[in-house]
């Protein structure tokens, strides 16, 4: 820090001068920038603030009426203070300095003893550049540190803690809904530095620079580029608790606040670059045109993809695109960052399991993931926990979960047929998303994954609703039933259902208690007369059950 007048004063060469300081002593702490030797009174013009001006005092034995607006106009300029040399019997210009002292704002001292002036200058300009050079080495020393996290991506704490290190105080990094992202204190407990933090911060108003504001007076910088500011880098206390320079502080914190943004900037350049291209890579792997399994699995693992024994192709769907039909969000990036949040949860999750896989989108709404299994009693394991990343924190996976039937999957997953080899579970990926699709038309949800043998005709009904065959035979076969549902006469679509359902058994139709026997006959009988159908035929129950499941998943 600069040099203060207080303690320019307690060098040897003015403390044996018997130095007397006649008023202004609440500026003895005033930073002197630098001290100039004047013997002329019009001086203010010639500074330009922070000077400690030194003078023999001799045009003020001429006019010692002059002292008061001689110490005015330095005070005008911002001058640190005033030294005048009286050696001698001078009291005429000793009394009006006194007088002229007791309203002065700057220091004004006085010393009875010859001073070399030019041996002040030299030691307080010495200083000055000491202390100027140590701030260049000191930014010099930060802006390498800072450096350094840069180029190793050094993780958010990592950051915190440095800059916390280096101001000598606790660092806090929040978001900007005001809860901490990482925390660095210093010699002060977590609880005393993170108590009642929402509400301290709320009531600290954002500066538009870095600098200080709120009731506690924290230091503040803003961390983000431009308009994405993302965050705060606060220093939860006034200057005065760790004694550091405020100068060096907001540097610091600037510096800090830099590295945050830049690692965050090329973390998300990073993962949008492996994202790119795991998407190429998958694309190339289900149509290969001459790609060999060995160069499959040479470039697979160049992004990640252990070689393993096992590999097995899943597909993850959003809800939104359940029947095929894309739902679009307002914002038409929206899914595009859904698919990214999934693709960095997915990649998440698969650090805690043995396995490990490429993923990507493969097109609007549907991520396609090839997984590596070292053993075939993985998959269940493995399956579990990316569930659980598709379903998002605070989902329950495990496999007696209850359904939660108010709160649907935003994800629903397909799982193809383990494969042995890259290729072959690569191809497996167009069956992944058949079973997806499927499983989005299902009625009673649930699962956190399915299979093929989870949707079996259904799901091959799934992807024919809208084919006009299929639509015609359904109308075909259902016709008059569903002419009577039209007609307010619901109950044969209904009763129709739960024959078919019961395998055709209407003797367990009557013990369900669901109508009594003669009535369930009679029923049965108006209803095979109105379908012109044989009831107890297997080929008709099996047709109209297929028309009836068509009709079902074209009306959900």
């Amino acid at each position: 820090m600069l040099p203060t007048v207080r303690a320019i004063l307690g060098l040897p060469v003015l403390r044996a001068a018997a130095p007397k300081v006649l008023g202004g002593t609440t500026g003895l702490d005033a930073p002197v920038r630098w001290v100039h030797v004047s013997e002329i009174l019009d001086v203010g013009n010639l500074l330009s603030g922070g000077e400690l001006v030194l003078t023999t005092g001799l045009e003020l034995e001429k006019s010692p009426e002059e002292s008061a607006s001689f110490i005015r106009s330095l005070e005008a300029a911002g001058a640190a203070g005033l030294i005048v040399e009286l050696v001698g019997q001078r009291q005429r210009s000793r009394t009006a300095l006194e007088k002229a002292a007791r309203t002065a704002t700057l220091p004004v001292v006085v010393v009875e003893h010859r001073v070399r002036f030019v041996q002040v200058t030299e030691i307080v300009h010495r200083m000055i550049v000491a202390e100027q050079l140590e701030r260049v080495e000191r930014a010099r020393d930060v802006h390498e540190a800072f450096t350094v996290l840069s180029l190793e991506s050094a993780d958010t704490q990592r950051v915190v803690e440095q800059a916390a290190t280096m101001i000598g105080a606790s660092v806090v990094l929040e978001d900007l809904s005001h809860l901490v992202l990482a925390y660095a204190g210093h010699h002060v407990s977590t609880t005393d530095l993170l108590d009642d933090w929402e509400r301290r911060s709320r009531t600290t108003p954002f500066p538009a620079h870095t600098g200080r504001s709120g009731p506690e007076r924290w230091l503040q910088a803003a961390v983000g580029v431009r308009q994405q500011v993302w965050g705060r880098l606060v220093v939860p206390m006034p200057s005065a608790a760790f004694g550091a320079d405020e100068d060096m502080a907001i540097m610091v914190l600037e510096r800090a606040a830099q590295t945050l943004a830049i690692n965050r900037l090329a973390d998300r350049d990073q993962r949008e670059l492996s994202h790119h291209a795991q998407a190429g890579l998958l694309n190339a792997l289900r149509q290969p045109r001459g790609l060999s399994e060995a160069e499959a699995l040479a470039r697979a693992g160049s992004l990640g993809l252990k070689r393993s024994s096992y590999y097995v192709p899943l597909v993850f769907r959003t809800a939104l695109q359940a029947w095929g039909s894309p739902v679009l969000p307002a914002d038409p990036f929206a899914g595009q960052q859904d698919e990214r949040e999934l693709l960095e949860r997915l990649a998440k999750a698969l650090k805690s399991s043995a396995g490990t896989a490429l993923a990507a989108s493969i097109q609007s709404g549907s991520v396609g993931m090839i997984l590596a299994l070292p053993a075939r009693q993985q998959e269940e394991a493995t399956l579990q926990i990316l569930a659980g990343a598709a379903a998002g924190p605070g989902a329950d996976t495990t496999p007696n979960a209850q359904p939660n039937s108010a709160a649907p999957p935003a994800w629903i997953i397909g799982v193809g047929r383990m494969k042995a080899t890259l290729l072959e579970a690569a191809a497996g990926i167009d069956e992944a998303a058949h079973v997806a699709e499927s499983a989005a038309t299902l009625r009673e949800a649930g699962k956190p994954y399915y299979r093929a043998t989870d949707v079996r005709l259904r799901g091959l009904l799934a992807l024919l609703r809208k084919d006009p065959r299929v639509q015609q035979f359904v109308e075909s076969e259902l016709s008059a039933v569903l002419q009577a549902d039209a007609e307010g006469k619901g109950e044969y679509l209904e009763l129709l259902g739960l024959y078919l359902g019961s395998g055709g058994n209407k003797a367990a139709m009557a013990r369900s208690g669901y109508l009594s026997r003669p009535t369930l006959y009679a029923r049965l009988a108006k209803l095979e007369e109105l379908l012109a159908v044989d009831l107890d035929d297997a080929e008709s129950r099996t047709s109209l059950h297929v028309a009836l499941l068509a009709h079902l998943i074209r009306g959900q």
